[in-house]
């Protein structure tokens, strides 16, 4: 029989600050394809689209680390994209989408720092 698509999901090493990034990802991502169609602007839903891809490669434990660096990179370009699309016609949903996507910012560098931090020992092993 093949494989199904749980077979290649590596869920079970995330943490709540995982699911957390990821949510965030998933919101901001439906946000952007929600807005994109609303206002009629297709790079705004591509950009939507960019997120959620971003969430399966996670999933699948595609190189996570430079997930974050990337997801660092790509979510802080959103900031004077949407400045300058906007041009003085904020909304609110664009100010609840700029919050989580600062918010996603921090989470993901705090989880990059994590994972280039060296395992630490335990006491039992400094000990010996």
């Amino acid at each position: 029989m093949g494989k199904t698509v749980s077979d290649y999901i590596r869920t079970d090493s995330l943490t709540p600050t995982h699911w957390f990034a990821i949510l965030l990802v998933l919101m901001t991502g439906l946000i952007h394809v929600y807005a994109g169609l609303i206002e009629g602007r297709i790079p705004v839903s591509l950009a939507g689209v960019g997120f959620l891809g971003a969430a399966v490669l996670f999933l699948l434990d595609y190189r996570r680390p430079l997930l974050y660096l990337v997801g660092i990179a790509y979510t802080a370009v959103q900031f004077p994209l949407w400045y300058v699309a906007k041009a003085g016609e904020y909304t609110t949903l664009g100010y609840v989408d700029k919050t989580l996507q600062a918010i996603l910012i921090v989470v993901l560098a705090y989880l990059y720092w994590k994972a280039r931090r060296p395992p630490e020992r335990s006491r039992e092993a400094t000990a010996a």
